[in-house]
């Protein structure tokens, strides 16, 4: 995004903050554009003050008040607590606000930015407040070095708000995240997430790993040994991984409650390496193209396919690969997995699809 239209946005969603809260004051402005520039990291301690204090306020608020998520002007949201009604825990809601902080090395020069932007917009009668007193807060507010700020009173009379400052990078999985905590609730999980090279399976196993810490599997420790790799097996719709290695030490010995001999593929002697014993969690998640085989997926509780544009697809693995790499992509592991996708219909087998953008 270039200047013209990032500071295009940041006057819509100026604009749309005061239509959305028309009582609102300067303070609260200057709030919302001090949780764009600089997220939550001045509001977090430890991980259990987090989630005590997201319990405490949870139970004091009405249970009938519902809000949407809300962008903000930068790499945040604001999530509000009446997503726990939906079934999202608080350890999770917790974790989420505890993980999304982060120093913000650029927050005060994108802060002052945004700032004339929002004074601009109080020039041109498009925010409710006179221009003197505007810039009276402004200076004050800069001569103390731009300290975090509270909503003001009339703010919080008016609209109660109850929520907190999320990475933009969490908010496409809090289905997935509601889905997950109600059925741990009741016992174990096995989640299958899918989706296309450069979809974000890996991320998300990550994300998944901090929240709940799980048991991960990875299809791409599978491929195939070299007796496998023959013409016809090629020519398979999701021929191109060891399914049946993956089924006989997984998924059979997990849907027993057994413990795991992980065995990872060695490319590069083209062997299969030594057993790790692994006792699985509550939560275990199997990542990767081809894991929705259909003698695959009876195993899973849950699955998930990631929906990732053929233009986005190209430009991150572009960026992450060198040009010869990202050939290889092209011309040969994509249209394999394009062909397993839509000789199976995955993605319309899977329980949940996001959109990966």
């Amino acid at each position: 995004m270039n200047t013209i239209e990032q500071n295009e946005k940041t006057r819509n969603l100026l604009i749309k903050h005061y239509r959305s809260y028309p009582q609102l004051q300067i303070q609260d402005i200057l709030k919302f554009l001090y949780q764009s520039a600089f997220g939550c990291e001045h509001s977090v301690s430890s991980l259990e003050t987090v989630i005590e204090n997201i319990s405490k306020e949870y139970n004091n608020i009405s249970r009938d008040i519902q809000f949407e998520i809300e962008p903000l002007d930068g790499d945040y949201c604001r999530v509000p607590l009446s997503c726990l009604n939906k079934g999202l825990s608080v350890n999770t809601l917790g974790k989420l606000f505890f993980l999304s902080a982060k120093k913000e090395t650029d927050g005060e020069k994108d802060l002052i930015k945004k700032l004339e932007i929002a004074l601009q917009l109080v020039r041109e009668k498009l925010l409710p407040f006179s221009e003197n007193d505007f810039e009276r807060a402004v200076e004050e507010w800069k001569a103390n070095d731009f300290p975090a700020i509270r909503h003001s009173e009339v703010f919080r009379e008016i609209y109660m708000p109850s929520y907190r400052v999320i990475s933009n990078k969490f908010i496409p999985f809090l289905s997935l995240f509601i889905e997950l905590d109600k059925r741990l609730e009741k016992g174990t999980v096995k989640l299958a997430i899918e989706g296309g090279s450069a979809s974000g399976k890996t991320t998300l196993c990550n994300i998944l790993k901090n929240i709940y810490d799980c048991t991960v599997f990875h299809m791409d420790d599978f491929f195939l040994q070299p007796e496998q790799r023959t013409p016809e097996r090629y020519a398979e719709a999701g021929g191109n991984i060891d399914r049946e290695r993956f089924l006989s030490e997984i998924l059979k010995p997990l849907s027993k409650g057994e413990t795991i001999n992980y065995r990872q593929f060695d490319c590069s002697s083209m062997t299969i390496g030594e057993a790790e014993q692994i006792t699985p969690k509550k939560l275990v998640v199997t990542e990767g193209a081809y894991s929705m085989h259909p003698e695959l997926a009876k195993y899973y509780d849950f699955s998930v396919f990631l929906d990732i544009s053929p233009e986005i697809q190209k430009e991150r693995i572009l960026k992450r690969n060198s040009k010869e790499m990202a050939q290889r992509f092209f011309n040969e592991w994509i249209p394999l997995e394009q062909k397993y996708f839509l000789n199976f219909n995955i993605p319309e087998h899977c329980n949940m699809k996001i959109h990966i953008v």
